[in-house]
């Protein structure tokens, strides 16, 4: 079984994304669940939404505590919220933001990971570029689909227009497609240079 938390922000499609998600993995023949974290729902509080993935039904019901791969949609929660409980040094971590692990205060804690699954993704920029609104959630999407393989761009770009159309939907898509390029790029940098002699 492979799972995903999200933490973002009400409003930021936290659990829409949780939601596409799963739809993309129900389009390639997997079990899948997602679910939010019953809490306070108010616009700009945080957050959670779990996705769960595999290749048999699916039992467990409880929040994910031990997260495969954790996708942080709102880098300001980064020192408010204790966002990597939980995280192993194998899991995968995006976080929608332009600056580095350094930058944002977390080069220590990213060090113990391997290189190839920590990323950060100027999700909401390139969101901002496709269809005009601040919404991160499919571009991470895009970006999870690149950096795990778990599931196609393809999945996710018709479990997104399972979940929007016209416009917003060619955008979300757009925006999808772009942040899996985007990490591709970033892999392949990071790629050659591990292979690259010491």
């Amino acid at each position: 079984m492979f799972q995903i938390r999200i933490h973002g922000r009400g409003g930021q499609g936290v659990v829409t994304a949780a939601e596409m998600l799963s739809v993309a993995a129900f389009y390639e023949n997997k079990y899948a669940q997602a679910f939010p974290s019953f809490g306070s729902e108010r616009m700009g509080a945080p957050v959670v939404a779990f996705c769960r993935v595999d290749d048999k039904e699916i039992r467990s019901r409880e929040p994910i505590a031990d997260p495969d791969a954790l996708i942080i949609q709102d880098p300001t929660l980064l020192h408010q919220v204790d966002l990597f409980s939980g995280v192993t040094p194998d899991a995968y971590i995006l976080i929608n933001t332009s600056r580095s692990f350094a930058e944002l205060v977390l080069g220590e804690y990213a060090s113990q990971f391997k290189a190839e699954r920590l990323l950060t993704v100027p999700a909401t920029d390139l969101a901002l570029a496709a269809f005009g609104r601040p919404v991160p959630n499919a571009a991470l999407l895009g970006a999870f689909a690149a950096i795990t393989m778990r599931v196609s761009l393809k999945s996710v770009e018709t479990a997104i227009r399972h979940r929007f159309s016209g416009s917003i939907a060619d955008g979300n898509v757009l925006a999808a497609s772009q942040a899996f390029e985007f990490v591709e790029k970033e892999l392949a940098t990071i790629n050659s240079s591990l292979a690259a002699p010491k």
